[in-house]
């Protein structure tokens, strides 16, 4: 049986206390934060993070994020706290960045994939804060979709994956940014870029300096994840996704060709447009803005896939600021299946 508590107009705190005893019970609580919908548990209640990992299929050696509501709880994760990471929080948290660090004692192994790192952020918003004060507990949370499939930025998504799976799903509304946060490992010198997100990687430099970018941003593969989406096959669609990249004409004009390929092979064909209509059984327009475009990429896999076209031709974007994310995400989502024109 799962809970649903809409809480889309009010914070009621009286409702988080219910989901706050799951998460001391050692049940699982999705929740929406600023960037996708997280499904939390109790971080240093290994069995209940266990359960994190059976209910997504999630391999048990892709470490959690640790969701904090005070920055104090840092000191009891991490054994080590350089002067970058207080720099760090006290510009950007809360907010979408996650930083890792030395782990401590307190944090069991099944939280980090059986690392001795941890990560860990502060969530920007008003119901994940709460639940985590009412709870007091650190909540470890992975977005809340069966591993593998795109994040969700809707309630409705968490339910069609996990409805009658979890105890409860706080409904919130459409989560703010889209893509989930920014992953900065301070454990290195430079630190180094584990996942882009949803703050962009120059905001950061203009804080702690140069930043290393990991060679698994840009799809190459690792043996060790130190951070959520670094290893694995992310994002994905049961639809085909091709990415085309290129001059925005360019771009178009193969979108248009390949559409025509397609459907004379008897394909159902979808296309994420940056803007445009095409001519295809499904057309979602993300936007035209990086915000829009991070904000509106999941929820289009998703109904993409409702459609039920069997391809999906997605339109490249720049790669910096948000776009480094988007791109991330996308070229994931392809399997790394892109186009250059």
């Amino acid at each position: 049986m799962t809970i649903v508590i809409n809480m889309r107009d009010v914070v009621d705190r009286k409702k988080i206390r219910i989901a706050a005893r799951s998460i001391r019970e050692g049940k699982l609580v999705a929740f929406p934060t600023e960037t996708v919908y997280g499904l939390g548990a109790d971080a240093l209640n290994e069995n209940a993070v266990k359960r994190i990992f059976e209910a997504k299929g999630r391999p048990p050696d892709n470490p959690l994020i640790i969701h904090i509501a005070d920055f104090t709880q840092v000191y009891e994760l991490a054994s080590e706290v350089p002067e970058k990471a207080k720099l760090l929080a006290e510009k950007f948290w809360p907010g979408p960045l996650t930083i890792v660090l030395p782990k401590s004692d307190k944090v069991p192994y099944a939280t980090t994939g059986g690392l001795d790192t941890v990560a860990i952020r502060m969530p920007a918003h008003e119901i994940a804060l709460a639940l985590i004060e009412e709870s007091k507990r650190p909540i470890a949370a992975p977005s809340a979709n069966i591993s593998g499939k795109p994040s969700p930025t809707l309630a409705e998504h968490v339910a069609d994956d996990f409805y009658g799976k979890i105890e409860c799903i706080i409904d919130g509304g459409e989560t703010k940014i889209g893509v989930e946060s920014t992953v900065i490992d301070l454990t290195t010198d430079p630190p180094m870029l584990l996942r882009p997100g949803g703050l962009p990687l120059e905001e950061i430099e203009k804080v702690i300096g140069k930043i290393k970018i990991h060679p698994a941003v840009k799809g190459k593969p690792v043996d060790l994840a130190k951070a959520p989406g670094m290893k694995y096959k992310h994002y994905a669609p049961e639809a085909q996704v091709i990415v085309i990249e290129g001059e925005r004409e360019k771009v178009k004009e193969k979108i248009k060709e390949l559409i025509k390929e397609y459907k004379a092979q008897g394909m159902k064909v979808g296309v994420m447009a940056t803007g445009d209509f095409y001519e295809a059984d499904a057309c979602f327009n993300i936007g035209e803005s990086e915000e829009e475009i991070a904000k509106n990429l999941f929820k289009a896999l998703r109904e993409l896939d409702k459609d039920g076209v069997d391809i999906i031709l997605a339109e490249g974007v720049e790669e910096k600021g948000l776009g480094l994310a988007v791109m991330n995400r996308l070229k994931k989502a392809a399997g790394y299946r892109v186009l250059k024109v």
